[in-house]
């Protein structure tokens, strides 16, 4: 692109080449003294190698895929026993995700928190970071529910997590926005986790936040202006909260929902904030990413900001196919959320039937066989297929 003499509203493309990586990012920052989370620093090449790095920081231990991310080839393993089966599924996984069957290993952080820290950065050398989102609400490893700032991180947590993050830009040669994304233990403890060298969906809460337009921003950078504002311009305002809108059955596990919208009414008011790319008449089919919508709300408090969401929720009109939005709801009005001590494992421990903890792909194989059977009118036969039986979360959370 470059070569053709346009300008790319983004990293270099080295930048994306080396972070892209996430071995690559790990074996960089491992010379820089950022935290990152034990395990290996380059793709496990055998078994020999798997049960050494897995025996040397203990298990349990995750399988990732160094050139991607979303969940696919992560597998949690608990025993030495496990590791040849899981590596091998983990390849194949990631081979047909990323064409990258590369895998390595990590150490499972214990109901962490998912924290990622937006940068901005431009050509002068101007690195600066608008403070945190948490991420915790998740399925799958895909995020459903995200807020800023965070009831986690505190002041001195926030400098420290951004001073490393903007590290991570620097040492990089990192150019425009982007992700840099930690996990934090009960001790507030942080670890690198991975960067996104994009802007991420979540990024509007930072921008109602910090009343910043990072669109803008990626866009002055670009024409090779300096950063609009310095470090101490960033201040927070209120609070913002961001639900994302799934064509899914979040009552069956979270299986996508296919259709064809047939009435759509989102929310409106001050201080909320819808983006969808549907409307009547929109085909929700099983060749893209389920995600239809994300509502994001601004209020003066945490508190505030979660009375509006629930209404805008309540508020939100779509017709033709299953959503989140009922999900949603129930998150926001759940203890855990409202006391703002959930983490990762948060929907995976009240919401999801324990025993089929489906990756997305298989996901998809599932929920293609009811779409096949609804367009032949003929019955599925399951026999072979695990288990469907629809979760009683709803009952357990009455009882919480």
């Amino acid at each position: 692109m470059t070569e053709a003499g346009f300008i790319f509203i983004g990293p270099r493309s080295e930048t994306i080449e080396l972070l892209g990586s996430k071995t690559s990012a790990r074996e960089l920052l491992s010379k820089k003294n950022i935290p990152i989370v034990p395990g290996s620093i380059k793709p496990i090449n055998n078994l020999d190698e798997a049960l050494e790095v897995a025996s040397s920081i203990g298990f349990p231990v995750l399988i990732k895929a160094s050139g991607g991310g979303g969940g696919k080839g992560m597998r949690l393993i608990y025993s030495a026993g496990e590791l040849e089966n899981a590596i091998e599924r983990s390849r194949n996984e990631a081979e047909k995700a990323f064409s990258d069957d590369r895998v390595y290993i990590e150490k499972y952080i214990v109901n962490p928190k998912h924290i990622e820290i937006q940068i901005l950065a431009d050509i002068h050398g101007n690195v600066i970071h608008l403070g945190e989102r948490e991420c915790s609400v998740q399925r799958r490893h895909q995020k459903v529910v995200e807020e800023c700032p965070s009831t986690a991180v505190t002041p001195e947590l926030r400098s420290a997590m951004g001073l490393a993050a903007v590290e991570i830009a620097k040492a990089a040669g990192y150019l425009n926005a982007g992700t840099m994304e930690f996990l934090v233990d009960a001790e507030k403890n942080y670890y690198f986790l991975e960067v996104n060298t994009r802007v991420q969906v979540e990024h509007p809460i930072t921008e109602m936040v910090y009343g910043i337009d990072i669109i803008k921003e990626q866009i002055r950078i670009a024409e090779g202006e300096t950063l609009s504002l310095s470090q101490d311009d960033v201040k927070i305002n209120g609070h913002a909260i961001e639900a994302r809108i799934y064509a899914e059955e979040y009552d069956n596990n979270f299986l996508p929902s296919t259709g064809t919208i047939t009435h759509y009414q989102p929310s409106e008011g001050l201080g909320v904030r819808n983006d969808s790319g549907i409307r009547v008449g929109s085909e929700i089919s099983m060749h893209y990413d389920p995600m239809i919508a994300k509502l994001v709300v601004h209020g003066r408090t945490r508190n505030e900001a979660m009375e509006k969401m629930k209404r805008a929720l309540r508020e939100y009109k779509i017709n033709g196919v299953k959503t989140t939005i009922p999900f949603c709801e129930i998150v926001l009005s759940h203890p855990e959320f409202i006391n703002g001590t959930y983490d990762i494992n948060f929907v995976a421990k009240h919401f999801l039937v324990p025993d089929i903890q489906l990756s997305e792909l298989e996901s998809i194989a599932v929920a293609s066989s009811f779409v096949t059977a609804r367009e032949t009118k003929t019955a599925v036969n399951l026999t072979s297929a695990p288990s469907l039986t629809p979760s009683k979360w709803k009952n357990q959370l009455r009882d919480e």
